[in-house]
């Protein structure tokens, strides 16, 4: 600790030295910091200097140190204000991927102010004066080489969580001891309301905790705190009493007081939750607080989450941070500026998915910075008459933000937020004025009443609602698949948006709507940026919104094609921002590669972002292919619907010793998981699978039958019955409109697999083998099965037999096109029928020889996966780990000379991208059927039919029941 102590005194020392000078001693600097914490020197550390950072329509810059993944340095000259380079840190390091440094420090030579934004993005952990490092050191423990745990002052965020978990579970105890929902809520957010309150002179000085420790102490909050409340709602003042000095809030959020009773308990963890620091809490607290308050299902429902600040900058950022900066540093004269400040006063911004307001909240804190950037140029560059012009303080009003949302609780927080919002705003522009010691007087505004927002922000639900007029329009709709809409919705609903949207695909995800409405909403000029699931980018829901969005005028500017989320959803989402109309230089293009929130990242520069948010070759507009649809080769299994179905092999083996008929109705099961991650890989349940017996002929399988109607009739008779009941609703409201009859068809065939799927049953009757992969895969994984084996609807079936069509679909070729035009489940990728195999193209003209080929080697690579797995012990899925590594393998070779013959067979030369390749060969098939010239299907070519050696006999066996 003492040698510890004597470096950094050094560098102390070694600064007193330096004038602070930023071009000439900053690297000298920045070295003797890393000598301080234990390191030979910043390059023996592995960081770099002046490290090249591309950013989004500017020059590339330089940051001045950066030591991935730990931290980025940006050197100010001494007395540098600091605040006013946050932004430009901010980001440098949003551009800073893959690996993007966890800490973020500016230094003026004299502090180090110490961000992790991922954490806590408007104001710093920490701020450590140099003079202090002996003592303050352990903010900065991140630097020494065992990259210890620091020790922060200001982490609002560790405050944040802990006060909304206390106050969340007073509220959670009121509705579990009966307390009505409503009023539990509206009091509780009353309370935190008091409770910003006190730490913001806005109530006297610990008033609202003061009564909190009465109740503990067994006084009435119902009596104390009712007495509060009714007192903050009102505009005349107590002429006396305790309550006098309490000024009138406003009528929105203490216009109904209906007060609750608290238990001393109760009372307790309140009054210790209110003596916690709340000048110190994010008001993002209260979208915590939504959610924790809310019950699992309802959130569900909603489909509500909570978005951390830094996801929600990748919106606020491009759509309303970087178009005004580039406007601000644009501006050369005082006129420009003072037009500027005034035409930020008019700027509108709405979400209209507003939840509990953070989206709105952040933006607001934006404008607020942004205006103050345009005083601080004027300050700097004119005289005292521009300055008494401008002022010193923030005039952004809290009615330039609009809002909608369909809950009502969530409505009073996001008004709220941005209520408290504005006064921490003023309090940081006192604290900014102080701090520059400007002589101009500035008469603030009362700070009470707080602003009535009951206009701008609104319940509702906003797709069937008139928007107000915006010149942004931000937010992080609902999620919901098509599936769980009409669950979770109803089919009335449903009929509803049909009819008030009736070009967006049915099945698009429930966020598209928000996305078309946006884009309809805006007038030219105006921009948008939302977040939605990473299905936007694909199939339906792409057609529903972003095809729209891009055929409509709009140009997508900057966007996340896919990235882990923040909140607690487990989604994979994409994020768009766009512009309605024409926008010039590069766009940016980034994704992480998944499904962990430190997954790395890639980035794209690209001259156009099309609606699938690919920085490859678009292949989006790639035709569906008759000849492809109508060889019916590419198939979905078997949906069973129901557990019930499926039996453990030990209860096979004793229907199979009841009756040896039941083998006739009882089959081997194979899902994605028994063959990827099965050594050997064999199918590990059955499926009483009747097809397509009658319910007289099913009922002869006494065992097998009796299961299923014990087991599965009760709910498929329940599931119909609900879904009657909202079909009765749906034509209620719309007697023409549709109703759903999925659970009515399972119900008159309710001993049947929900799909059992016919067709493929006939084919793989004809056959003694086919291939499978899983749907969904991260790997390219393809095998043959026995068809004594049914197949799951976890996997996709091809009817081929024949090692030719082995070769191809595992490909490289193959797989690229499936990557680009499949939909995903989280992040990986899932084959879809229509829209990867239907418009995939064959060789057109390949030659005997290189049909021979592909099919040989793709028996060699076959053949070494089945022995390295035993010879090692691996499962498939273990094996194919080694293809995401560095180094050579025996695998990627083969896999490496497998492509190599399928590119033969195409006719493609090693350069050429795959996709473009396919695109134009797409095109060229689709326009050859248009004419009708004969093309080549998929399967064997008919140059090679019936030659010998082309069908193996290796595939996965059922395995034995002993």
């Amino acid at each position: 600790m003492s040698l510890t102590l004597d470096k950094i005194t050094a560098l102390v020392e070694y600064r007193r030295s330096l004038t602070g000078d930023e071009k000439g001693e900053a690297q000298v600097f920045c070295d003797r910091l890393f000598q301080a914490f234990g390191h030979a020197g910043y390059k023996e550390a592995g960081a770099t200097l002046e490290f090249r950072v591309k950013r989004k329509g500017v020059q590339t810059r330089y940051a001045d140190l950066l030591w991935r993944p730990r931290v980025l340095l940006e050197m100010k000259s001494r007395g540098e204000r600091l605040q006013k380079h946050y932004r430009q840190a901010f980001e440098y390091w949003i551009e800073l991927v893959p690996d993007r440094p966890t800490y973020v420090v500016l230094c003026n030579f004299d502090e180090f102010w110490i961000y992790d934004f991922n954490r806590q993005l408007d104001e710093p952990l920490d701020k450590v004066k140099l003079s202090e490092l002996a003592d303050r050191y352990t903010a900065l423990n991140f630097m020494f080489q065992d990259n210890r745990k620091p020790m922060f002052d200001n982490d609002r965020v560790e405050v944040t969580e802990q006060v909304a978990k206390d106050v969340a579970s007073v509220f959670k105890t009121l509705v579990d001891r009966g307390e009505d929902r409503n009023r539990a809520q509206r009091f509780i957010l009353q309370c935190v309301v008091g409770m910003f309150s006190e730490d913001f002179d806005l109530l006297p000085q610990g008033m609202f905790t003061e009564l909190l420790g009465q109740c503990a102490n067994g006084d009435s909050s119902y009596d104390l705190l009712g007495a509060l409340f009714n007192q903050m709602n009102s505009p005349r003042r107590s002429r006396a009493g305790r309550f006098k000095d309490v000024d009138y809030f406003n009528g929105g959020l203490f216009k109904i007081v209906d007060p609750v009773e608290l238990t001393k308990e109760e009372a307790k963890q309140l009054c210790d939750a209110s003596s916690k620091k709340w000048s110190k809490v994010s008001p993002p607290i209260f979208g915590t607080l939504f959610q924790n308050s809310m019950k699992d299902e309802i959130r569900h429902s909603l489909g509500a989450h909570f978005t951390s600040e830094a996801d929600i900058q990748s919106v606020i950022l491009p759509s309303i941070i970087r178009p005004w900066r580039e406007r601000i540093t644009g501006a050369s004269t005082l006129a420009e500026l003072v037009k500027l400040s005034k035409d930020l006063l008019k700027f509108r911004v709405l979400d209209p998915a507003c939840g509990s307001g953070n989206f709105l909240y952040i933006a607001y804190r934006e404008l607020v910075s942004l205006e103050m950037e345009i005083l601080s140029t004027i300050h700097e560059k004119y005289g005292v008459r521009a300055r008494r012009q401008v002022g010193t303080a923030t005039m952004i009003s809290t009615t330039q933000f609009f809002g909608m949302d369909i809950d009502p609780f969530a409505v009073e927080l996001a008004k709220v937020t941005l209520m408290l919002g504005k006064r921490i705003a003023v309090a940081s522009a006192r604290q900014s004025i102080a701090a520059s010691k400007l002589e101009l007087p500035y008469k603030f505004e009362e700070p009470l009443p707080l602003d009535n927002l009951d206009k701008n922000i609104r319940q509702c639900d906003a797709l069937f609602e008139d928007w107000p007029q915006a010149d942004v329009i931000i937010g992080n709709p609902p999620y919901q698949s098509k599936n769980k809409m009409q669950v979770e919705y109803g089919r009335a609903y449903l009929n509803r948006l049909k009819v008030r949207y009736p070009d967006i695909p049915g099945k698009a995800d429930y966020c598209v709507y928000w996305f078309r409405r946006a884009h309809d909403e805006l007038s030219d000029g105006a921009r948008a940026g939302l977040v939605g699931t990473n299905t936007i980018r694909q199939n339906n829901s792409r057609e529903g919104g972003l095809d729209h969005i891009v055929d409509n005028g709009g140009v997508i500017c900057d966007a996340v094609s896919s990235q882990y989320w923040s909140g607690d959803a487990a989604v994979q989402v994409s994020i768009v921002n766009w512009i309605k109309g024409e926008l010039g230089g590069k766009k940016i293009l980034r994704r992480q590669l998944g499904e962990r929130a430190d997954s790395p990242w890639e980035r794209f520069t690209l001259d156009r972002i099309g609606a699938a948010l690919s920085g490859r070759f678009d292949v989006t507009k790639a035709a569906e292919l008759r000849i492809n649809q109508d060889s019916d080769t590419c198939n979905q299994g078997q949906t069973q619907g129901h557990a019930g179905f499926l039996l453990a092999p030990d209860e096979a083996k004793v229907m199979f010793k009841a009756s040896a008929d039941n083998k006739m109705v009882i089959f081997p099961f194979l899902i994605g998981d028994d063959f990827l991650g099965s050594n050997p890989p064999a199918p590990q349940r059955y499926v009483i699978d009747f097809h397509p017996r009658e319910i007289l002929a099913a009922q002869t399988f006494t065992q097998p039958f009796s299961l299923i109607k014990n087991k599965v009739l009760k709910d498929r008779e329940r599931k119909a019955a609900l879904e009657a009941m909202r079909n009765a609703e749906a034509i209620a409201e719309d007697p023409d409109g549709r109703v759903n009859k999925h659970h009515a068809n399972f119900l008159r065939r309710w001993w049947l697999l929900s799909y059992p799927r016919g067709s493929l049953k006939s084919k793989l009757a004809k056959m003694t083998r086919y291939i499978v992969c899983s749907r969904v895969t991260k790997r390219p994984i393809f095998v043959f099965v026995d068809s004594k084996i049914h197949p799951n609807d976890s996997l996709q079936v091809f009817t081929f037999d024949d090692d030719y069509s082995f070769g191809i679909l595992q490909s490289r070729i193959h797989w690229s096109w499936f990557t680009e035009r499949c939909s995903t489940l989280t992040e990986r990728p899932r084959y879809t029928s229509e829209t990867v195999f239907d418009s995939f193209p064959w060789p057109q003209s390949p030659k005997v020889a290189q049909v021979k080929a592909i099919a040989g080697a793709a028996i060699k690579l076959r053949r070494y996966r089945e022995g390295a797995m035993i010879q090692h012990k691996m499962t498939l899925r273990d094996l194919y780990r080694v293809m995401d590594m560095p180094g050579e393998s025996q695998l990627k070779s083969l896999h490496a000379s497998l492509d190599a013959a399928v590119s033969a067979a195409y006719g493609m030369s090693r350069k050429a991208d795959p996709l473009e390749f396919l695109f134009e060969l797409n095109k060229r098939v689709a326009e050859r059927e248009m004419n009708l010239k004969p093309v080549i299907a998929p399967g064997v070519p008919p140059c090679a039919r019936g030659l010998d050696g082309l069908i193996s006999k290796d595939c996965i066996q059922p395995f034995a029941l002993s």
